[in-house]
């Protein structure tokens, strides 16, 4: 017999070799119909693999994230299936499950898929996934699988089986189809009950701009009718909201290829939304006792080789830049902590000088292949609202419990209020793409758990999504719509540190290495206005929008009525504009509401005769008429508010 620890701390004995699924059934029926995988000691197994010692299980269901990867990995090699089918002779590359679905990149050996092709493949899943076919696991020896492979013509697996080892190759077969896989995968293909193929795009096998470039097929599935329709509900209310339809819309950035891919231009809607968002943290990190400083936008190569960054992503930078005379090399800045270690170092510090707390919108360059930009969520130049803090070791959980609030703080302000504290630690078993000693790494973990204990936050824990320097606190924000964003981040560092030398002079008299704590609220000023533009859908707090108040006059009589009232608004310090195009009132009401601009003042010949103004809410329809006066202590109480 063997004991199963389960998430609530119960423990059962069952027979040695017992499977996930038969565990689920001893619990009840209705569980083993909905478990697609088990969580065994961690790592998550076959519902069907067997349990051949004592361990911790969780049953894992559509309601789990591993669930629901488990289901779209599965539903990608149902896709393969269904290819193999319908386009003998296909070769396959990767099919792994994604944030949302999962793709397959094939090689169609010239033959062209289009959106008539991805329906029919739809129909031949459905039809496949109703023969309820087993996932079945096979252990399989380098050599048998290389043979398979071989007979198959297929040189992207032989590749790939190229780099395993005996002992570590599987496959999975389904119905009439066997790929190379780790796993795991849900029970059988009946879980799959609705499927939408969603996109097709071009993708370079590995990842490498020197290889072929293959046909990847985007798709998503779930275990009810009803989930698809939901979803599709979704896709159709998210295009609506697109940033980059909205950013254009709106006229808040624009993007040019002579300037070139990736790096956005602040149109000056958009430049003062930004400096809104800027003004409005510098304003709070002030009051916390945060320090301004500016470093440049490139550094010298040996800066960033001290600090582990170019070793660790000096393949993801821009080429480094030579002087034609002294032949130094320079980089453009990829992190601005290197640059505030050494900000750091430029005077010596006491124990009371401790904590010193820098920040700094410092302007990052990160080279991302072309195919992987995307609006202002995927560029090659971005801002960060960066500041690091240097502190005594026993000042650390104070600290970050500190800017935890700060970043609350931020949320609150911008209405998002559904979001879970990420803690993303070390990989349990490759440390190779970490620097610093175990020792560090786990004062740094424990530090990182205890504040966020302290706070009281909701939390997950992700290992292997840490930094290459400290584990960190990754804040997941759900928008409107429900989707998951990372934004605000918080990280631990005892590494930098001790690669930079930072030192000081302790109670004792002695020289003591200070503790860095990395964060950003924002993130990336890019992202986030991306972000926040698809969450309130242009919609913009009254606070922080570009334009607040749209004044219309609604002929030439009423004009110079209308510009003193646009001065004594400005003279408020309230954004305001007159449209005085010459066109009828009811097509600039439209074009205000279009342009999501708050409030709208009509101004026709009576309202400059009472001096009066009749106001208009977007979304909300006419609010009467009110002295300006009454008007504008309405923006400022709700600007003063944040409402």
């Amino acid at each position: 017999m063997i004991h199963i620890t389960f998430p609530d701390g119960a423990v059962r004995e069952y027979p040695e070799g017992i499977t996930g699924m038969e565990i689920a059934r001893s619990i009840s029926e209705g569980l083993a119909r909905k478990v697609l995988a088990a969580k065994v000691n961690g790592k998550v197994w076959d519902a069907s693999r067997p349990i051949r010692e004592d361990a911790s299980v969780q049953l894992l269901t559509w309601d789990d994230k591993a669930g629901k990867s488990t289901f779209w990995h599965s539903s990608a090699h149902l896709l393969a299936e269904a290819l193999e089918a319908l386009y003998p002779g296909v070769k396959f590359g990767i099919g792994p499950a994604i944030e949302q679905g999962f793709y397959y990149d094939i090689d169609l050996g010239g033959r062209s898929i289009t959106e008539e092709d991805l329906r029919k493949l739809e129909a031949k899943m459905a039809e496949l996934a109703k023969e309820k076919n087993s996932y079945v696991r096979q252990d399989i020896s380098k050599a048998d699988a290389l043979q398979y492979f071989q007979k198959k013509g297929d040189e992207y697996k032989l590749e790939l089986i190229e780099g395993l080892k005996d002992g570590e190759i599987t496959f999975y077969t389904q119905g009439h189809f066997t790929d190379l896989c780790r796993g795991p995968h849900i029970p059988d293909t009946g879980f799959i009950k609705a499927i939408r193929l969603t996109n097709i795009a071009g993708a370079y096998w590995r990842g490498d701009e020197h290889n072929k470039m293959l046909t990847r097929i985007y798709g998503i599935s779930f275990p009810a009718a009803k989930e698809l329709t939901a979803y599709l509900e979704l896709v159709e209310e998210a295009k609506k909201r697109d940033h980059r339809k909205l950013g254009r819309e709106l006229e808040l950035f624009a993007f040019s290829e002579k300037v070139g891919s990736g790096l956005p231009l602040w149109l000056p809607k958009g430049a003062m939304l930004r400096e809104r968002l800027q003004a409005f943290l510098q304003q709070a990190q002030l009051e916390a006792g945060y320090q301004p400083v500016i470093t440049p936008h490139i550094g010298g190569k040996q800066l960033y080789v001290t600090s582990g960054h170019w070793e660790k992503y000096g393949k993801d930078s821009f080429r480094p830049i030579t002087t034609p005379q002294e032949g130094e090399e320079f980089l453009l800045k990829p992190m601005n902590c290197p640059h505030h270690c050494e900000i750091y170092k430029a005077s010596p510090k006491s124990y009371k000088d401790l904590p010193v707390r820098l920040a700094e919108f410092g302007t990052v360059y990160r080279y991302e292949q072309s195919g992987e930009l995307h609006g202002l969520t995927r560029v090659r130049g971005f801002t960060q609202d960066d500041a690091h803090l240097f502190c005594r070791p026993d000042q650390v959980i104070e600290e970050f419990k500190k800017v935890i609030d700060l970043v609350l703080y931020v949320f609150d302000a911008l209405d998002f209020r559904e979001y879970i504290a990420q803690v993303s630690l070390r990989d349990r078993e490759d440390h190779s793409k970490y620097i610093g000693s175990d020792e560090n790494w786990e004062i740094a973990e424990k530090a990182i758990q205890d504040a966020a204990a302290e706070k009281g936050l909701k939390t997950v824990v992700e290992y292997g999504e840490a930094a290459f320097y400290g584990p960190k606190l990754d804040f997941m924000v759900n928008d409107a719509l429900g989707r998951r964003w990372q934004l605000g981040t918080i990280q631990v560092d005892y590494n930098l540190p001790e690669r930079f030398e930072l030192e000081y002079i302790g109670a004792d008299n002695q020289k003591h290495r200070p503790v860095m704590i990395h964060r950003a609220p924002f993130g990336s000023l890019e992202r986030f206005v991306a972000v926040l533009i698809e969450h309130c859908a242009g919609k913009f707090p009254l606070w922080l929008t570009p334009t607040q108040v749209r004044i219309l006059p609604i002929s030439e009589k009423s004009e110079n009525y209308a510009r003193g009232l646009a001065d004594l608004l400005k003279n408020a310090d309230i954004r305001a504009e007159i449209d005085e195009r010459n066109e009828k009132i009811g097509k600039k009401i439209r074009d205000a509401e279009l342009m999501k601009i708050p409030y709208m003042l009509i101004i026709g010949e009576k309202e400059a005769a009472d001096e009066m103004v009749a106001v208009r809410r977007q979304g909300q329809g006419d609010l009467g008429t009110m002295r300006p006066e009454a008007f504008v202590s309405l923006i400022q109480e709700a600007v003063a508010a944040r409402k």
